[in-house]
């Protein structure tokens, strides 16, 4: 049981930068420390997962605490300004019986427990241009190609440099390099891999753009290379059609055509997914489809979060041919007169999914949320939510998850 510790390295020179905005002209000063923010995140976590089908293990169940560390400054003043993030997270364990490790709270110890303690420190040098931004360090990315996953304890986080063109007016280009991840229960960053296709990378490559035909309707190209082991065109389209009266229809197709990148393996896979949402008052109704197509399961980063209309709390539905659905209601309680409160469930059944064995793949898994977030008073921003999932397969696990998490960000300055 040992606290570790990493320190991300950064690809422009600290000093320099630190040198720029602190020892620059008053003005440069002011903007770099004015414009600054820093917030301190607490979560606690308890993750219990019972597993129901015969041979396997009973449960997977701990309890952690977790501290989020977030300082961003501003930018120094003149044509080109700098600036500097951090990024600093701890996790401690609450609780963690015998052989009941194996949550993603904690990093794994080599006794087949859990660690006591783990924590890190990821910098991110920033410049900005006009209205353009170069990132170069510890990212955590959301994208249709590429998303961290923050689903435990702590975020999962990137090592790379990210580029954000807004110079024309409803154009947003955007470019990538990624080189290495860090899990969610770990604090060593490690090369790439393929999410049930293998192989290792240390370099994910991405580019595209978001263009907003409309103020409500935004179409998206990606293009993304995890280096000798696939390559992904994405497309997608998100349109609000105001209803009047208080109604709204929200339509998001997705379609994404991957295939092999050098000479690692063959690779086929489309994948298609449409999500539409009728929205009234403090009601939701959404219906989604997700196709796959092709040989093989859809590709994306290991232990990160597909971009998939049917990804959800535990399965993501993109097996080899696997046709899914999905039935979802949101109620937001704020039109009864309690604000803060929000609640959704949603059902979603996989099926024709090719198995090794006989016969046709199934899956259906269903999921439940309730929130509440204080609103004013000494304790405004407190969270609390209850998460509940059932996932039934006749090829995978039969599993039945409750997350409880409690969180609160202060605002330091």
């Amino acid at each position: 049981m040992h606290y570790s510790f990493s320190t991300q390295r950064l690809y422009l020179p600290v000093g320099t930068l630190l040198g720029l905005s602190l020892f620059g002209a008053p003005a440069a000063q002011a903007d770099f420390i004015t414009d600054s923010k820093g917030s301190l995140e607490a979560r606690n976590f308890y993750f219990n997962r019972d597993f129901r089908q015969d041979g396997s293990r009973d449960k997977a169940e701990e309890w952690a605490q977790g501290f989020l560390l977030r300082m961003e400054s501003g930018y120094t003043a003149g044509t080109l300004g700098f600036g500097l993030d951090a990024l600093g997270m701890a996790g401690f364990k609450l609780d963690s019986g015998g052989g009941t490790a194996g949550t993603n709270l904690l990093p794994p110890d080599s006794s087949g427990g859990s660690q006591d303690r783990y924590g890190e420190l990821g910098l991110t040098a920033k410049v900005r241009l006009s209205k353009s931004t170069l990132k170069l360090g510890t990212l955590q990315i959301k994208d249709p190609v590429v998303n961290s996953n923050d689903t435990r304890l702590l975020p999962s986080t990137f090592k790379g440099g990210l580029v954000n063109v807004q110079e024309i007016d409803r154009l947003k280009l955007t470019a990538g390099q990624l080189t290495q991840i860090n899990f969610v229960d770990s604090t060593d960053y490690q090369d790439m891999t393929a999410n049930r296709i293998g192989g290792q990378s240390d370099k994910f490559q991405f580019a595209g753009a978001d263009y907003q035909f409309q103020p409500n309707l935004t179409a998206q190209y990606r293009y993304g290379k995890l280096e000798n082991i696939y390559q992904q065109n994405y497309l997608g389209l998100v349109h609000l059609l105001d209803l009047g009266a208080g109604q709204s229809l929200k339509s998001d197709v997705r379609y994404a055509r991957s295939i092999e990148d050098g000479n690692f393996r063959d690779l086929d896979n489309q994948a298609f997914g449409a999500m539409f949402t009728y929205s009234l008052g403090g009601h939701a109704l959404g219906f989604g489809y997700q196709r796959m197509s092709g040989d093989d399961p859809f590709p994306y980063i290991g232990r990160s979060d597909p971009y998939l209309v049917n990804f959800v709390q535990i399965n993501d539905f993109a097996n080899v041919d696997e046709h899914s659905w999905q039935t979802r209601y949101d109620y937001n309680f704020a039109a009864l007169g309690v604000p803060g409160l929000s609640f959704m469930t949603r059902y979603i059944s996989g099926d024709n999914v090719q198995r090794s064995g006989a016969g046709e793949g199934k899956e259906w898994e269903r999921d439940t949320d309730i929130a509440y977030v204080v609103q004013d008073g000494t304790l405004k921003g407190l969270g609390f939510k209850w998460r509940n999932a059932s996932v039934r397969s006749n090829f995978g696990n039969d599993l039945d998850e409750n997350r409880l998490i409690v969180s609160y960000t202060l605002a330091l300055w």
